[in-house]
């Protein structure tokens, strides 16, 4: 954990682009909320395929005129390149400094993976047409990618992002610190050293979180799953458990050094702001 002690904490949270003019207008209300706690910046997801290429950008747009720090998701399954540099020149024009590139998933149904395959190619495609004008952030998986064959194969992965140009790394949600401090110490070992940002995933719902968990591969340890299943439908209980657990976790994770936090809000402002109060930051 040497590499990530002494840098500058940094704290932002994620959104999902809306579908519905009711979506809209939660998000607003969230982001007023949150905004209120100063982050450093404010991002919102890219679906598959670009799947959700409109509402991002327009979700990008508005937190920017907003006077907060955006930073759009970008995703390369399923991307050509000249679309991707539109978007680029887009996000540049409208002033945004900050990109999340990630390799993203295949929608269902579409067999061609497009011209990118691996997002350490979407950050020298982004290097290439922009220069250093974007801070880039990727991804990292202290449990290990579900789709790597071996520990060692991800982590060979992660460098070369960090290799291809990209500036730091949010990691996907995970409940087990120690997950943490091993990919870090090993990336460690690798030669990288920049900041490594935890993804911090509030604990609201138990059947949404197994059913993210299953989908990406994020571990729910046997005690908190069997706690959390214990509740039944009390979801008081719940919301209560898991406001403990993920704000213990985020304590030990400052404690270690981590460089900050991420927050997943699910377009909620409540959890995560119980949470940042109870951090005292």
């Amino acid at each position: 954990m040497r590499t990530q002690r002494g840098k500058p904490r940094l704290f932002s949270f994620e959104f999902f682009p809306p579908k519905t003019p009711e979506g809209i207008e939660k998000l607003r209300a969230a982001r007023r909320q949150l905004a209120q706690l100063s982050p450093a910046f404010m991002s919102c997801t890219y679906g598959a395929g670009g799947s959700t290429q409109e509402g991002t950008l327009a979700t990008i747009l508005e937190i920017h005129r907003e006077g907060q720090a955006a930073a759009p998701h970008l995703s390369c399954i399923g991307s050509r390149r000249e679309s991707i540099a539109a978007l680029l020149e887009t996000y540049r024009e409208a002033g945004i400094r900050r990109l999340v590139c990630l390799r993203g998933d295949l929608p269902s149904g579409m067999a061609v993976a497009g011209e990118f395959r691996y997002a350490a190619e979407l950050v020298a495609f982004v290097r290439e047409r922009t220069g250093d004008w974007f801070h880039v952030e990727v991804a990292a998986y202290p449990e290990f990618h579900p789709q790597a064959r071996r520990p060692a194969d991800d982590l060979r992965h992660f460098k070369a992002k960090i290799d291809a140009g990209a500036n730091s790394a949010i990691t996907q949600y995970f409940y087990n610190a120690d997950a943490y401090e091993q990919f870090v110490e090993s990336v460690e070992a690798l030669g990288v050293d920049v900041p490594i940002v935890p993804g911090i995933m509030p604990i609201n719902n138990f059947a949404q979180l197994a059913r993210f968990s299953d989908a990406c591969g994020a571990e729910i340890p046997r005690w908190i799953r069997l706690r959390l299943e214990s509740f039944g439908d009390d979801t008081a209980s719940i919301k209560s458990f898991g406001l403990d657990v993920v704000t213990a976790l985020a304590e030990r994770l400052l404690a270690l050094g981590a460089p900050g936090l991420h927050f997943y809000t699910l377009n909620q402002a409540g959890p995560a702001t119980t949470i940042w109060q109870r951090l005292g930051l």
